[in-house]
Formats: C-alpha cells, sequence, structure tokens
C-alpha cells in the first residue's frame, strides 16, 4: 500500500494543459489520491448517501430545470467551448443530477455510491477511477484525435479515439475520460475490487475555491470510513496553481 508521500509523487505529476486554460481560465481541477480502501458492497450507509442526494435532486428541480443550475450552466458553456453539443453528451453532474430525480442513482458499490452522491448533493462533477490501472499521472489536454479510448458497444470491447480539440484525460496508455468528465475509459473504472482509486473533481466559476475545499473535505472524510489504514493525499491544480 502507498503512503501519503507515494500518493503526492503520483499528483505530483499531473498537469493540465495551458490551452484547455485558454478555454475556461477559471478552472480547477482538485484531485485525490487514495490507498487502502476495503472493498465493499452497497450498504446502509451509502444507501442513505444515495437517498439524501436524490431527494435534494427532485428539491432543486421542483422549480428549476436541469439546464439552468448554475453549475450545470457553467459545464454546459464549457462543452460549447471545445465544440461538444452539450443536449447530446450531458457533463457527468447534469446526468446524475436528472437520473437522481426521475429515475434515482445506481447501486454500484459504497466506493462509487460515495462520489456519486457527494457529486449530486454538492452539484460538483465528480469522478473515480481505480488508481491501480493509470500508466503515468493524470494530464487535462486537448485531444490530437488518435488517443486511444477503450469503451463498450452493444456488448463488445472496442477502441475509439476523441476528436481533435476534444477535452480529454490521458495518461501514458491512453484516454482515462472524454469530454471533460462526460465518459471513462473502461481501463480505469472503479472496479468491486478497488483498493486504490483517483478522484477528479471539477469546478468552474460559480464554484469559489472555499466551496472546492469542502468537496474535498467531505470526500476526504467519506473515503477515510472505508478501511482502518486508508492514506490520502490533495492537490489543486488550475491557473496560479500550478498546472
Amino acid at each position: 500500500m502507498r503512503d501519503e508521500t507515494e500518493l503526492q509523487g503520483i499528483l505530483a505529476g499531473a498537469t493540465i494543459d495551458p490551452a484547455v486554460l485558454q478555454l475556461r481560465p477559471d478552472y480547477r481541477a482538485l484531485l485525490l489520491a487514495v490507498d487502502g480502501i476495503e472493498p465493499g458492497a452497497s450498504d446502509a450507509a451509502s444507501e442513505a448517501m444515495l437517498v439524501a442526494a436524490e431527494d435534494e435532486a427532485r428539491g432543486l428541480l421542483a422549480d428549476t430545470n436541469v439546464e439552468d443550475l448554475p453549475h450545470v450552466a457553467a459545464w454546459r458553456e464549457a462543452y460549447r467551448a471545445f465544440g461538444a453539443k452539450p443536449q447530446r453528451t450531458r457533463n457527468s453532474l447534469e446526468a446524475l443530477v436528472r437520473r437522481a430525480a426521475v429515475s434515482g442513482l445506481p447501486r454500484v458499490n459504497r466506493l462509487t455510491d460515495l462520489y456519486n452522491a457527494i457529486s449530486v448533493r454538492l452539484q460538483v462533477p465528480l469522478g473515480g477511477e481505480d488508481l491501480d490501472q493509470y500508466s503515468g499521472p493524470p494530464r487535462l489536454v486537448r485531444a490530437i484525435g488518435t488517443e486511444p479510448f477503450d469503451t463498450t458497444a452493444d456488448g463488445e470491447m472496442v477502441v475509439e479515439h476523441p476528436e481533435a480539440g476534444e477535452v480529454i484525460w490521458i495518461d501514458d496508455a491512453g484516454v482515462t475520460c472524454r469530454r471533460w468528465n462526460w465518459r471513462q475509459a473502461q481501463r480505469t473504472q472503479l472496479q468491486d475490487g478497488t483498493r486504490a482509486a483517483l478522484f477528479i473533481v471539477d469546478a468552474l466559476a460559480p464554484m469559489d475555491d472555499a466551496a472546492l475545499a469542502a468537496v474535498g473535505d467531505e470526500l476526504e472524510a467519506r473515503v477515510r470510513e472505508l478501511g482502518g489504514d486508508v492514506r490520502v493525499a490533495r492537490r489543486v491544480l488550475g491557473a496560479g496553481m500550478g498546472v
């Protein structure tokens, strides 16, 4: 198991390409690297978090359209900035809020459940990936268009490629998430046996730095409940914060 110094070393290599920040200078990414998680199925604690998030989503949409929620609207504009159509490829926050309010959030495992619940309740795109499946550090770039992205189509594994100019997270092996926070690669998805994870929290104005830190605090507190010796490292990337 990695200690905090090793986890911080992984995060030290994370970068955001300046070309991404030209699209949205207000963008910040909060990264948490975690090890020592004890895998487990959905349980009473994760169920309570999901129910609270579903209630929050229904309350938010009682008198507001989902596309008018402030952070959802900001992400729709960010998607348009690199050529994506937000009504067709929804940012992860919008997709989760819609699902939470209508059909309910999925029950996957307690690790996935907690980050989905936090995403909806605190209104922020939040992704979780298996750190042991990474090859090199995470980097946020604009795609060339040849980077490999492993996904499924009609139940079969396939390799696709992002569009040129698309904002993507990559490591040395290929794309880990397309369209900023739209869809994760199969290779790095959290599994039932995941013991080490990388969480990425995506923030745009109107979310300020204090609110972003509060998301990190809650996420860290929750993941520390998933094992007796959980190790956590954090880093914020963005303009003026190191990219």
